[in-house]
């Protein structure tokens, strides 16, 4: 069953939260200096800022391939009810094609995502590399 776009669009703002917060948090935790008992917050590190996007782009490979190699579903389509198969028969993606969605990801939200809200149109996200999201079907 194909799952709506607002579940789709759920999936994604969830597993983009994962991400930012846990690299913001890695950041921040970087940029704390105490000397003498002062804490000292130092955001203009460019260290801080790499750990930061390393740290969200780490947990964003982990939750959108590894996890989802493991689970079927990254943990923004656990919490919504989706999963992720092969177009071709329904099965269990490889690494190699859950790899390339989360690469067409990146693609997707820096071309096709500012374009939609420059010009509000209806483009709706498509699926990649022949992996499929569908909702996940309760079994008896």
């Amino acid at each position: 069953m194909l799952p709506s776009q607002a579940r789709r669009a759920t999936a994604a703002v969830i597993d983009a939260l994962l991400a930012l917060v846990c690299g913001i948090t890695a950041g921040a935790a970087a940029g704390v200096k105490v000397s003498d008992g002062v804490v000292e917050l130092r955001p203009q590190s460019p260290a801080v800022w790499g750990l930061a996007l390393g740290v969200a782009v780490g947990v964003s490979l982990v939750n959108h391939v590894l996890l989802t190699q493991a689970a079927r579903a990254s943990l923004g389509k656990l919490i919504t009810g989706l999963r992720v198969v092969r177009a071709s028969d329904g099965h269990r993606p490889g690494l190699v094609r859950l790899t390339g969605r989360w690469l067409f990801g990146f693609y997707w939200m820096i071309v096709f995502v500012p374009l939609h809200v420059a010009t509000d149109s209806d483009v709706e996200q498509q699926d990649a590399v022949g992996i499929r999201v569908r909702r996940r079907t309760v079994r008896s």
